[in-house]
Order: structure tokens, then C-alpha cells, then sequence
């Protein structure tokens, strides 16, 4: 299967897992309810591209393809727009085969991706291992296989999955996906070198692979200690001009890191749709003193609240972000982050378990995090300064 933008949009994936406050899918009650009403109009050639699918896809709701094209669009939409009301969409366009227990390939590969943002992390390899054992050279199965094993921390998995990935896919995104893992387990220095190199040499390759490599060498960078090349990747990745909820996140953590939240707030002031987007603009706007501080976290918190009441818990790493930065509750901040961590254990998900068990005073909540640290050799400047906060307070 030849690369395309929904191959990288499975590795994207590894990052897009930890980006929305995810709502739970929103089921229509029937054929006819409106969802969304988008403009088409012409100087909207996106919104009129979405628009004519959704017709084609209520015209024929029981045609494959055109579901498929459909549901992969507004997961599209989803990652670059942080706006999970697009993940109920999808899921909605696949109702005619969602609980069929073998759907054709595609459908199953967009089953997975959707029980992936759910956290449903078990149904969605199943339905990946069922998708690569079909059809081996499907690079969009391999992708999301590498970015579900990435956020559970099986970098041995993913390690394998990126292995039936490279012969589908460019030697770009072959290396990165690669690259990615061993950053994460004792090896990031190799893997900026080589990402690096892979850069430089994909002379060719389209903006979304460049986004994705860009904004992992980024993170890589910032993780080790150096900011200047980060802010370098960063900077790249953002004159792609793609939109891309996770890098506008990252960049903004990167910069608040720095005392930079002035930026922030210059940059994200319209972009709080996206609720990890309205995290970053009102810490930003409390760090800067902005008088709308206050306003965009009530915001914020009204958010979780209705989330919380709908049952929903996939955004517990950005509330407990929020209850220990914005609420100063070490408490409940806790609480929320060894819950996230539990499931879901990247840098960012390790971060605030760190940060809210120091701020509680309790190594032993933050023992599940520090084993994670040590166990695969994870190099964070950030990390490693907080585990050694933690150990001193033994």
C-alpha cells in the first residue's frame, strides 16, 4: 500500500491521543438529525470539500467507500482541529458495520482509531492485528498499531509495528516512526541524529510528513536539554502553515516552559475551541497576567465538569494539569493524574503525575511514573529534575 496522508495521520495519532479532552461520541438519534451545519462556500474550499461528503454519505449510507472516505476525514479534522465532536461523526457514518465482528479492512482500520480515542486501547489493537493479518502492507494499521503501543509504554510492540510499517511507507516516516521509539527508551540521541538526517534527505517529501518528523525532532530536542535546536524543529514544523492541534500544544508548553506566556496568549487567543488549546491560554494568561485569565478557566472548568458528568474520564491528564496549576488542588490533581497515568504513559502523562505527587509531598503516588523513568531509560532533563525532587523528599 502506498504512503499516504492517512499513514501519517496514524502516527500523528501518537500524539493526538494525549491532545483533546475527548467528549465521548455522540450517536445521532436518527438519520435525519443535523449535526453540524458547515458553509460551503467558495472562498472555503476545505468546508465545501466536507460538506459535498456528507451528502454523498447520506445519500448512501450503506456504501463502504464512501463512509470510509467520510469517517477518515473527520478524523482528519479531529486531530488538526482538537474538536472531538468529529470522532462522534465518524463513528456515526460507520454505524451500519461498527458491530460487525469482522467489518471489512478499512472500516475496521477507522474502528480501531476511534476505540483508540476512547482508550478502549484492547479493541483497537484487536481490530489492528485483524487489519495487518488481512492485509500486511496496510500502512495505515501498521501506523496506528506503533502510536496505541507508543502511548501504553510497549515499545517493544511498537518497535515491531514500526518494523511492518518502513516497507509501506517512505523512508521518511520509516525512520521516524523508529526514531520515535528509541527516543523514548534510552537511545534519543541516535534518534535525533538520524531524524535529523532523515530530514535532510527527504528532499521531497510532502508538508504532513514533514509536520510529523519535525515536531517529534522537536520534542526529542526539548526533552534532551536543547532548546535551540527544539525551538528550530518547532519553528519549522509551525511555517508548514498545516493546522495541527498537537504541535500548537507542544509549541505552546515549550514556550510557557521558558517564561514565554505572553506569546502564548498572542497565539492561541482564538484557537479555545480545542480544550488542551484552552488549557495553554489560561495558563498562559495567568502567568501573564492577562485579565481574561479568569474567564477562560471557568471556561475550562465547565468543560470538565460536563465531561465528568457524561462519564466521560479521557481527559484526566489535562485536568489534573488544571486542578494542580489553575485550582491549586495537589489533592485532586493526584488522584486524576495516577488514574491517566494508569492508562496512557508518555512524557506529558509521566510530567503531571511528577509534578502533583512533588506538590502533594508523596514519592509513593509518583512510584508508577518514576518506574516508567528508570525501566526504559528515558532521557527529560524535566522528568529526571522532578524524580530527583521526589527522592529527596525519602
Amino acid at each position: 500500500m502506498p504512503l499516504s496522508i492517512q499513514a501519517v495521520t496514524g502516527l500523528l495519532a501518537a500524539c493526538a491521543l494525549t491532545v483533546p479532552a475527548q467528549a465521548a461520541p455522540f450517536m445521532p438519534a436518527d438519520d435525519t438529525q443535523v449535526l453540524e451545519r458547515v458553509p460551503a462556500r467558495a472562498t472555503n474550499p476545505r468546508a465545501r470539500e466536507l460538506q459535498s461528503m456528507r451528502l454523498a454519505a447520506l445519500r448512501d449510507p450503506n456504501n463502504v467507500d464512501t463512509a470510509v472516505a467520510l469517517a477518515r476525514r473527520y478524523v482528519e479534522e479531529a486531530l488538526a482541529e482538537g474538536d472531538p465532536r468529529y470522532v462522534g461523526h465518524a463513528q456515526a457514518v460507520l454505524g451500519p458495520w461498527w458491530d460487525e465482528a469482522a467489518p471489512p479492512v478499512p472500516v475496521r482500520v477507522l474502528r480501531a482509531v476511534l476505540r483508540q480515542y476512547d482508550h478502549r486501547f484492547d479493541l483497537a489493537l484487536a481490530d489492528l492485528d485483524a487489519a495487518v493479518a488481512a492485509e500486511p502492507d496496510n500502512a495505515e494499521a501498521w501506523s496506528w498499531m506503533a502510536a496505541v503501543q507508543m502511548v501504553r509504554a510497549d515499545y517493544t510492540s511498537a518497535r515491531r509495528a514500526c518494523a511492518g510499517l518502513a516497507p509501506n511507507t517512505t523512508p521518511l516516516i520509516g525512520t521516524a516512526c523508529s526514531a520515535y521509539v528509541d527516543s523514548m527508551s534510552g537511545r534519543a540521541a541516535d534518534a535525533s541524529r538520524v531524524l535529523a538526517g532523515a530530514l535532510r534527505a527527504a528532499t521531497d517529501a510532502s508538508p504532513a510528513e514533514r509536520l510529523w518528523a519535525l515536531t517529534r525532532l522537536a520534542e526529542i530536542e526539548e526533552r534532551r536539554g536543547n532548546p535551540v535546536a527544539a525551538e528550530r524543529a518547532y519553528n519549522e514544523a509551525l511555517s508548514l502553515g498545516l493546522p495541527d492541534t498537537y504541535l500548537e500544544a507542544a509549541h505552546a508548553d515549550f514556550l510557557l516552559d521558558r517564561g514565554r506566556a505572553a506569546e502564548v496568549v498572542k497565539v492561541l487567543a482564538d484557537r479555545g475551541r480545542a480544550d488542551v488549546l484552552l488549557l495553554r491560554l489560561a495558563l498562559a494568561a495567568k502567568a501573564a497576567g492577562d485579565p481574561r485569565a479568569d474567564g477562560w478557566a471557568r471556561e475550562l472548568g465547565a468543560r470538565f465538569d460536563a465531561a465528568r458528568a457524561r462519564g466521560d474520564r479521557t481527559h484526566e491528564k489535562e485536568e489534573a494539569r488544571f486542578a494542580l496549576a489553575l485550582l491549586h488542588d495537589a489533592k485532586r490533581s493526584l488522584a486524576l493524574a495516577r488514574s491517566n497515568f494508569a492508562v496512557q504513559k508518555e512524557a506529558a502523562d509521566a510530567r503531571v503525575l511528577l509534578e502533583a505527587a512533588l506538590a502533594a509531598r508523596s514519592r509513593s503516588d509518583a512510584a508508577p511514573a518514576l518506574d516508567w523513568l528508570e525501566r526504559n531509560g528515558v532521557e527529560s532533563v524535566v522528568l529526571r529534575a522532578l524524580a530527583a525532587q521526589l527522592e529527596a523528599l525519602r
